[in-house]
């Protein structure tokens, strides 16, 4: 295991410069997810930990040792991808042990390393099969056993479950967190599903642009977000925003409340609007209402609400979850704000 730390790591491509100025501390052990919309950089700044990218500038460290000028083999790490990259004329233990073979160890050492993943992942029975005889979550268990076996210092996932259906992602996404807690290895994993990166994450780097917008655990990222960038990322459904005179006269340029805390209201709502649309789900109903004074909302209620589109609703939002932001997009400290009141 291996703690990574990045000091000013750049990246250009011709005069184009795509990441800026990255500075990151990853401790020991940590599942850190880097995650951010198409072309924000996560996964240009995941090859560059792997050394699959050349580092334009700055300083990479892995278990405290400067890496910039080593090769991906010298730095120990193991690179799951969004493609699984089996062998197809292998068995499931052929393709696990394909590296050890590379390196020529010992058959014993690799037999033991391969059940040993292959126990660890629940794949011992299916060690005879080809992949084409395996499920999609079959076949990416198999990808992330042919890196355990390497025992290496860093696990580096690059959106591995993209794949998968919505009920294999689910599963394997679990798995993979189970996986992370039994191992105790640090893992990096980009992802641009936010949900992916708040059921696993110890920490979430939010990516925009090259830059990042800001680090924490995944609460911290919900409760407390710096901007309305981290605020509208993180969350789903996302974060109402709402401008004009009632921000205004909560003493900002832009207010956010999350759907679930826009609660249905009666004699005491704030507003009164028309529904849009009903997501019925079950556990909760997500309501978008048009109003007047505001905009569009969305509200998370729950249980399961029987509202008709066209119908009028009273709603009203929680203001101890207010999110109050200036022109800049920043977030305002309401503390301080209260206290210079």
């Amino acid at each position: 295991m291996a703690a990574l730390e990045l000091k000013n790591i750049m990246k250009t491509f011709g005069p184009n410069q795509v990441i800026h100025g990255i500075n990151l501390s990853i401790a020991d052990g940590e599942f850190v997810v880097f995650v951010g919309p198409s072309g924000c950089g996560k996964s240009t700044l995941l090859r560059m930990i792997a050394g699959l990218e050349e580092i334009s500038g700055g300083q990479l460290s892995i278990g405290g040792r400067v890496a910039n000028g080593l090769s991906p083999k010298e730095r120990n790490i193991a690179m799951v991808f969004q493609s699984y990259a089996l062998y197809p004329q292998m068995t499931v233990a052929e393709n696990m042990a394909f590296s050890l073979m590379l390196e020529k160890r010992p058959k014993t050492e690799i037999k033991t390393k391969v059940e040993a993943a292959a126990s660890t992942l629940k794949l011992t029975e299916l060690l005879d099969r080809r992949p084409s005889q395996l499920s999609g979550g079959q076949r990416q268990r198999v990808a992330i056993g042919r890196a355990i076996v390497r025992n290496p210092q860093v696990f580096l996932l690059d959106e591995p479950l993209s794949n998968l259906d919505a009920a294999l992602r689910s599963e394997t996404r679990v798995e993979l967190s189970e996986l992370h807690h039994r191992l105790g290895t640090t893992m990096v994993y980009v992802t641009h599903d936010q949900v992916e990166a708040m059921t696993m994450a110890d920490k979430i780097v939010v990516l925009n642009g090259g830059r990042i917008e800001q680090v924490g655990t995944p609460m911290e990222l919900y409760n407390c977000p710096l901007n309305t960038f981290v605020a509208g990322f993180i969350g789903s459904p996302k974060m109402n925003f709402i401008k004009g005179a009632w921000a205004a006269q909560n003493g900002a340029h832009v207010v956010g409340i999350r759907p679930e805390h826009v609660a249905a209201a009666g004699d005491d709502r704030l507003w009164t609007g028309t529904v849009s649309l009903v997501e019925r789900l079950g556990s909760n109903t997500i309501m978008h209402v048009r109003v007047p004074e505001v905009g569009s909302l969305i509200a998370n209620l729950d249980g399961q609400r029987e509202y008709a589109v066209g119908e009028a609703v009273g709603l009203k939002p929680d203001r101890k979850h207010l999110h109050l932001f200036d022109e800049t997009g920043k977030t305002i400290d309401r503390n301080n704000k209260m206290s210079a009141a």
